[in-house]
């Protein structure tokens, strides 16, 4: 499996909104938005201590997930979803 392909997986087990979660040992808030009709996603995150900050952008295309991370590496936003869990 591609990492986009495992981002895309990970981010249909997030819930859609504004949600706080725990990733690599921190807390987080998070945002994710769906667009056209669920063919592009965008998630943002924060964390709440004001260390760190995660964007993404992941798009579905016929040939597959295409992972666009916002001004930072791609290991970084996928080293982030996978290891993301909400906080309920």
């Amino acid at each position: 499996m591609t990492r986009a392909a495992a981002v895309a997986r990970a981010l249909t087990d997030l819930p859609l909104g504004t949600f706080r979660g725990r990733s690599q040992g921190r807390d987080w808030l998070v945002t994710r938005s769906l667009f056209a009709g669920g063919a592009s996603e965008k998630l943002v995150a924060r964390a709440l201590d004001g260390s760190d900050y995660v964007s993404l952008n992941l798009y579905r295309l016929q040939a597959g997930p295409r992972l666009k991370p916002c001004e930072m590496p791609a290991e970084k936003v996928a080293g982030f979803v996978l290891d993301l869990v909400p906080q309920t």
